[in-house]
């Protein structure tokens, strides 16, 4: 399992490194999920062998969320005055959030549909 961390994280330091001096409008994580995305489908990472590192991630998960709850302990007459208006935003990014990959993954798969559909059409007339 370290070793599996340990490669995710060569993963996000490079991608990190390519925005910062190649892409710098593209944000690092989406650098790094189109990397490991790229190295899943080319095979040159087996997805057994990155499972257990990101299900541990995953599982730790709410570690990555301290510094928040510290924030927020620091700055509590910020909450107080403005922690409404921050809430509204959580709250009204994530549906918007969602929604909108709702959205797109209900397109895609009429898309995926679609295209099955068409594809057996056109074997079964040939």
């Amino acid at each position: 399992m370290p070793s599996q961390v340990a490669l995710l994280c060569v993963v996000w330091l490079a991608a990190s490194h390519v925005s910062q001096k190649l892409i710098p409008a593209v944000p690092a994580g989406v650098i790094g999920m189109v990397l490991t995305l790229g190295a899943l489908a080319m095979g040159w990472l087996p997805l057994d062998w990155c499972r257990r590192g990101a299900r541990w991630l995953l599982a730790e998960m709410l570690l990555f969320f301290i510094p928040a709850v510290v924030a927020v302990v620091n700055y509590s007459d910020l909450m107080l005055d403005a922690g409404w208006k921050i809430m509204i935003v959580i709250v009204l990014s994530t549906a918007l959030v969602m929604t909108v990959t709702s959205l797109a993954v209900d397109a895609c798969y009429k898309l995926e549909i679609a295209v099955r559909r068409r594809f057996r059409h056109l074997h079964s007339e040939a």
